[in-house]
């Protein structure tokens, strides 16, 4: 029997000892704290930022208590003149100096990171930025329009005040980046990208607010990807601050998946001790259900989500609410049809005066079932965050492992099969070798196909395995679970 027949045949040339196996030991991985939010160079301890709410929901006992535990404390400035019992008299002039009065305040209170939140829409935007400009906050957040014209970028700089716009979409980001490029060879500092499912006025349609499409996931990753060709283009880092919903810890892991780098919430700091509204204020969003909250149409003209309560109910039936103009404060707002004066309602609402005014709230108020500390909520979303991130590794190495026993399997069966083909062929052309020439050419081919599928699934599982290890070496670098979660210090 003449073998070296064989010789005109491919025979394989797959060296199974050369597979370079899987050496990770998931074992090693150190898990840590939550990652770090880079705006500038400001790096506060949590990647939190506490949205600023008006009108006076967010002055310097919330932003101080929280720049105090690590996160971002913002002040809302509109119509904070309102604080002032004369507002009527000195009209804008009162936002001025209650605004530089309330930076100060808040100074003294902390050494943290803060910020002030002013509105584009209001008449005068310009006026409240230069107040943050010369009290020299840490970095102002500017909403409820598109900060793109006479925006004071060289008197920003100066100062080391960092700017971050608040937008809806990728599209918004995108004009506003090309715009500052064009007007000022800059660019801001970060975005925040705020889902319809957050409090007070939206940046979105009414029919846009429940559409899939328009979700925080949805567009965060858009956000991510616009704000990416910006980083690429100028070789700077620019934080991407997902907000609108954010609830939990889980929601902060989550949304950091998506691309987030940080996270702005409003409605959980409300329900807290050191915020600056009125405990009748406070006790709306512990006793509200999801039924009363409600997507109402502000008199600016633009939709809004508030509490529902018989302000609002009245409001709905046509009801005009008595109100005196200080003066145009918001540059779209009618006063002579308006049903009431927005200002002066949440205004009310802040003092505990619900009959008069009404609460703005998140889509999650609902949820909130009592009032706690500061320190208390942020300890509660750090944890959770972390048990969630442990909760994925978990799954990470079940997988890992699953994965490696079926590499183990293929390569057994790969082993078999090699050797079982090649026995065969080997036995078949013995017994007859001038009739089974030709089968035997036929037969290889197929043997060969069978070889090469487990050849292929091996592989694939060998892939997967790699794919494994490059996310938990990911997370290795970036966590590092302290011993017990009780017992972490923000």
């Amino acid at each position: 029997m003449d073998f070296n027949m064989l010789s005109n045949l491919q025979m394989p040339k797959f060296d199974l000892g050369k597979i370079e196996w899987p050496k990770f030991d998931i074992s090693r991985i150190q898990w840590s704290k939550i990652p770090k939010l880079r705006i500038g160079d400001s790096v506060p301890q949590l990647p939190i930022v506490q949205g600023g709410m008006g009108v006076g929901i967010s002055l310097s006992g919330l932003a101080s208590a929280v720049a105090n535990e690590g996160g971002i404390g913002v002040i809302a400035a509109n119509s904070i003149g309102m604080l002032d019992p004369d507002y009527y008299a000195k009209h804008k002039d009162a936002n001025v100096v209650a605004l530089r009065k309330e930076i100060r305040k808040t100074r003294e209170k902390t050494s943290g990171i803060i910020g002030v939140n002013i509105m584009v829409a209001v008449q005068d935007f310009h006026a409240l930025l230069m107040v943050a400009i010369e009290e020299k906050v840490d970095m102002v957040f500017l909403g409820a329009g598109l900060p793109i014209k006479g925006i004071p970028v060289e008197d920003f700089r100066s100062a080391g005040v960092k700017v971050v716009p608040i937008i809806s979409s990728a599209r918004a980001a995108g004009l506003i980046f090309r715009s500052w490029l064009k007007r000022y060879d800059d660019i801001p500092d970060g975005v925040v990208v705020e889902g319809p499912k957050a409090g007070g006025h939206l940046g979105f349609k009414e029919d846009q607010i429940d559409d899939p499409d328009y979700a925080l996931e949805s567009v965060l990753p858009d956000v991510v990807a616009e704000i990416k060709t910006y980083e690429n283009k100028l070789r700077r880092t620019i934080p991407v601050i997902a907000a609108g919903g954010v609830y939990t810890g889980a929601d902060i892991y989550k949304l950091f998946k998506l691309g987030a780098s940080g996270v702005q919430m409003g409605t959980r700091f409300v329900a807290t001790h050191e915020c600056d509204a009125d405990i009748r204020f406070k006790e709306a969003y512990v006793s509200c259900k999801e039924g009363d909250i409600e997507i109402i149409k502000s008199p600016v003209g633009m939709p809004g989500r508030a509490i529902r309560n018989k302000f609002l109910m009245d409001i709905s039936a046509g009801k005009k609410m008595g109100h005196k103009c200080a003066w145009k404060c918001l540059k779209s707002c009618e006063i002579k049809t308006a049903p009431y004066c927005i200002s002066l309602a949440l205004d009310n609402a802040r003092k505990g005066d619900l009959e008069n005014g009404f609460a703005f709230a998140g889509s999650n108020a609902f949820r909130v079932d009592k009032i706690i500390s500061v320190k208390d909520l942020l300890q509660e979303l750090k944890e959770q965050y972390l048990c969630t991130e442990e909760s994925m590794a978990g799954s990470l190495r079940i997988e890992y492992e699953k994965t490696l026993k079926k590499l183990a399997a293929l390569k057994e069966e790969y082993v078999m099969a090699l050797k079982s083909g090649l026995s065969s062929l080997r036995d078949e052309y013995g017994r007859d070798i001038e009739k089974r020439v030709t089968i035997l050419r036929e037969e290889y081919p197929k043997t060969m196909d069978r070889i090469n599928s487990f050849k292929e699934g091996y592989l694939k599982a060998v892939d997967k395995a790699n794919l494994l290890k490059v996310e938990l070496a990911e997370l290795f670098e970036r966590y590092s679970l302290v011993n017990s979660l009780q017992t972490q210090k923000i």
